[in-house]
């Protein structure tokens, strides 16, 4: 059994021990300076250990022995944690958004006997798997957009927003320069500008520049696309109030006393969604052509835990990541890009659900290769032959044993979990892909659990 090591036990180091600690093929230790977060995990999932994260010698001293090095703490700690990586030859893992740090840790990786992952978590993150291999499709490339956003499911203040992740990467993200690809040249846009409006599902939403978003996406596509871009997902007014209290306050500068006031004023909510828009444009086969992929995810019950839509998403992102390093499906030694991750595998079917095996939290075809389970696709595709071997008067497209097809994935959820008795404990569906209101009217006439959203007062 390989032995891990947490770096941070907060609501996303929290969620990353729960995914890890439970399925029992890693030892995992979580460290953090503060015993009251420490006392929120159980101790059979992870030993605890209280330390100085700050401190260099300390941590080097507590890594010692690791093989892996997950680190869920502020983006401005996490270069002292690669240093030590280097010192230990541990695998280095973190979550960071900001620029600078993933430039000093892709110095430590520089000539590393070990591999130095960073920004393995959403944005940046999954999101750069997800464009870059849309973007695999295409001869030529003209666009890339990237769009994501963590929301309440019920906003009622005056920002639309809750605090569900690290306040330091939100301010940072906020207030830093952003990449972008503008006309084929690499270049830095202003953060909280760029706005624009759009609509999906009914909601009305608004997006603009932020920081850290892209990871190393802008490296890897310079000169083969013409305009690449990230911009935030809020509900629209949210950008005017944060560009009044970061500008006209000038709250920019005095980082300490935002934090201070937004932890103060703004609660927590683990009644999120998290909503992931790619969309693609280039030429392929010599005909200009669009490929864009939208889904939303939800806030879900892990082990009798409910894990926000923000932690089941960032924190399965670290755990993919790490599970696929340790197979050998990334490079064992030195820098390793997001977009890197299962070359010449297909990576969107593994990443649309993630599967609790044994209390651990694995992208669904990790087990399906195992022979543990079979693939959603298959089993979708085995359902609807048995549908027309017994009706063959039955449309080959549309239904799934009498069901709208927008309510497959929800019998494939079933279908999974019965098939496999106890040893799968849960599907979480990390991929829903975003419907319009007839197909949720739909689903509810056919009995699919459908999360509620924004503005809608009807539940299941």
């Amino acid at each position: 059994m390989r032995r891990l090591l947490v770096l941070g036990a907060g609501k996303i180091g929290g969620a990353i021990v729960d995914l890890l600690g439970a399925s029992g093929d890693w030892e995992v230790t979580v460290a953090d300076q503060q015993q009251e977060f420490l006392a929120l995990i159980p101790e059979d999932r992870a030993k605890h250990a209280l330390v100085d994260v700050a401190d260099p010698v300390a941590l080097a001293a507590l890594a010692q022995g690791h093989e892996y090095v997950v680190s869920a703490l502020p983006f401005f700690l996490n270069p002292t944690v690669a240093r030590v990586c280097r010192t230990v030859e541990a695998h280095y893992f973190d979550l960071t958004e900001d620029v600078a740090t993933t430039r000093t840790v892709r110095e430590v990786a520089d000539g590393a006997s070990t591999a130095f992952v960073p920004q393995c978590g959403l944005a940046p993150g999954f999101i750069s798997i997800a464009a870059h291999d849309l973007a695999k499709k295409f001869d030529r490339l003209r666009e890339v957009r990237m769009r994501v956003g963590a929301l309440p499911q019920y906003p009622l203040d005056t920002l639309k927003y809750n605090l569900t992740w690290s306040t330091d990467g939100l301010i940072n993200e906020y207030c830093n320069p952003c990449e972008a690809i503008r006309d084929g040249r690499l270049v830095e846009m202003l953060p909280l500008e760029g706005l624009e409006s759009f609509s999906l599902d009914g909601v009305d939403y608004e997006a603009f520049n932020t920081s850290g978003g892209l990871g190393t996406l802008c490296e890897t596509l310079d000169g083969k696309v013409d305009r690449l871009d990230y911009k935030t997902v809020r509900y629209p007014g949210h950008r005017d109030v944060m560009k009044m209290l970061l500008e006209d306050l000038r709250l920019r500068d005095r980082r300490e006393l935002l934090k201070d006031v937004l932890e103060r004023s703004v609660p927590i909510t683990h009644q999120d969604v998290v909503l992931i828009f790619v969309s693609v444009s280039g030429w392929r086969d010599a005909r200009l052509t669009q490929e864009t992929s939208a889904k939303k995810v939800y806030a879900h019950e892990v082990e009798g835990r409910l894990m926000s839509a923000i932690q089941l998403t960032t924190a399965s992102g670290i755990c993919a990541m790490v599970d696929l390093h340790a197979k050998g499906q990334l490079p064992q030694t030195g820098f390793v890009r997001q977009e890197g991750a299962v070359p010449g595998q297909p990576l969107r079917p593994p990443l649309r659900v993630a599967v609790v095996v044994r209390g651990a939290c694995r992208m669904g075809s990790a087990r399906a290769q195992r022979g543990s389970v079979d693939p959603p696709e298959r089993l979708v595709a085995n359902r609807r032959l048995q549908n027309r071997e017994r009706s063959p008067r039955r449309p080959e497209h549309g239904r799934i044993r009498g069901r709208p097809t927008s309510c497959a994935r929800s019998v494939v959820a079933r279908r999974i979990h019965r098939r496999t008795s106890g040893r799968i404990h849960s599907l979480l569906r990390l991929g829903e892909p975003a419907t319009h209101g007839a197909n949720r009217r739909n689903r509810r006439r056919a009995g699919a659990v459908v999360p509620a959203q924004f503005g809608d007062d009807r539940v299941g």
